[in-house]
């Protein structure tokens, strides 16, 4: 079995695929389970530093963005869509799709948003119901400051929703002034895949109570969860191995005293390897801890590159897609997978798959690897 280097899914820990397979009960009747989902939610907002509520959803992290937007959105609502990265314009789809018009707001995917900038846009035009920021858009490893970006926002009475699926429990973030918080369970989280964790603020509930027409939509309806606690009942059957295997994963990382340092040592470490190796990095500032981008050499083929690293290393690194298809490779330091033995493996394996492809390191291995 290849060992998973990718930007999510992560490799799981050995607690969490315990936790996994532990025989448990029936969620819809079972109060347990019920105690057990509302103490998960209350964890993630203690922290992310805020008495906003949160819930788990049944669905891939996209069902997170889906439902922000299906939730918020009215027929004729213009939301602004802050694009940096493939899935920054993918908002628009969703935001379209209930009946919204989406402004892009679309700048360099090298480097984060300027606030200054975004600030100035806004002096401009601020007539929006809500914007769509991404904190890591993965394609490319561009971290935003969506700290500042939703403060701004707020300023301006401007709700914001922050996908923050790649970096959250990697990078540190506090939802603060963010008024939907979009996450997953399988980048950094390193749970299972296929769990949306959501966070709500009151004023993001209050727009979805008072809106003119019905939610069009059951599954990505945030309002469904209302009261499930109070009423004892779930709007659909919650995944509840899953969720416990999520709640291990939640444990192993607020139990880890030092998750944020050790995913910016390994970010750190992967960088300057890479750069000493003579690869071109992709984003030119505002890197991300949990994932690094840079350019397929002119001598291979991104395909060449992961097939070998998988065929001959055992290792999985992935491409890119949309626009960055075929032009960059992305090797994940997220979660289980930001420890130095997985990371160190798979740069000497890099190292040697470049090598085997023709590609000319100018520096020695000693050089490259004097960290090790």
């Amino acid at each position: 079995m290849y060992k998973l280097m990718t930007a999510g899914p992560t490799q799981v820990s050995e607690s969490v695929r315990k936790a996994l397979s532990t025989h448990r009960g029936n969620p819809d009747i079972d109060i347990e389970f019920l105690e057990y989902y509302k103490n998960l939610c209350l964890k993630f907002s203690k922290f992310f530093n805020t008495d906003n509520e949160f819930y788990i959803l049944g669905g891939e992290g996209i069902l997170g963005l889906e439902s922000a937007c299906a939730s918020l959105t009215e027929k004729g609502d213009r939301v602004l869509v802050i694009d940096n990265g493939v899935f920054g314009k993918g908002f628009k789809d969703f935001v379209e799709l209930y009946g919204g018009e989406a402004v892009l707001y679309t700048v360099d995917d090298r480097n984060p948003v300027d606030i200054d900038k975004l600030n100035e846009y806004l002096k401009k035009d601020s007539n929006f119901k809500y914007a769509t920021v991404v904190h890591c858009d993965t394609p490319s490893g561009i971290l935003n400051d969506v700290s500042a970006i939703s403060k701004l926002l707020s300023s301006y009475n401007i709700m914001s929703v922050v996908d923050s699926v790649s970096s959250s429990f990697g990078v540190p973030l506090s939802m603060g002034e963010i008024d939907i918080l979009c996450l997953g369970s399988q980048k950094a989280l390193s749970a299972p895949t296929g769990l949306t964790i959501i966070g709500v603020s009151d004023r993001a509930k209050k727009s979805m109570e008072n809106r003119k027409t019905k939610i069009a939509s059951f599954y990505a309806n945030i309002l469904a969860f209302k009261d499930y606690y109070e009423n004892r009942w779930f709007p659909y059957t919650m995944p509840i191995y899953d969720i416990y295997a999520l709640g291990q994963a939640m444990d192993n990382v607020i139990n880890d005293e030092n998750v944020f340092e050790r995913h910016s040592k390994m970010a750190n470490i992967t960088r300057e390897t890479v750069k000493a190796m003579g690869l071109k990095l992709y984003t030119e500032s505002g890197y991300s801890d949990t994932v690094t981008v840079f350019e397929v050499p002119e001598c291979t083929t991104c395909d060449d590159i992961v097939s070998i690293m998988k065929d001959k290393h055992n290792i999985l690194i992935s491409g890119s897609f949309d626009y960055l298809l075929g032009k960059v490779l992305r090797i994940g330091h997220m979660g289980e997978n930001a420890n130095e033995k997985d990371v160190y493996e798979t740069l000497l394996a890099l190292y040697e798959t470049l090598l085997e492809v023709g590609f000319d390191i100018s520096k020695s291995k000693e050089e490259i690897f004097y960290f090790m």
